[in-house]
């Protein structure tokens, strides 16, 4: 019977030790998903805003052919 809670013992400490690695590797990829999010939305913030600018400036073409 002693072997059995040897046995209990240490697959309950393995079992420990590989959830944490778990956790602990699901929080360092999070945050590196998250900073790479963020660096993303500004690449898309640059590319609307110049997008913006480009139909801005459409427009003003535009009206200055439709004045000649």
């Amino acid at each position: 019977m002693g072997a059995y809670i040897v046995e209990i013992i240490i697959a309950v400490l393995a079992f420990a030790g590989t959830m944490g690695g778990a956790i602990i590797s699901n929080r360092s990829t999070r945050k590196i998903m998250e900073y790479r999010i963020k660096e993303l939305e500004k690449k898309v913030d640059k590319h609307n805003q110049l997008i913006e600018r480009v139909a801005i400036l459409e427009g003003k073409v535009n009206a200055l052919e439709g004045k000649k």
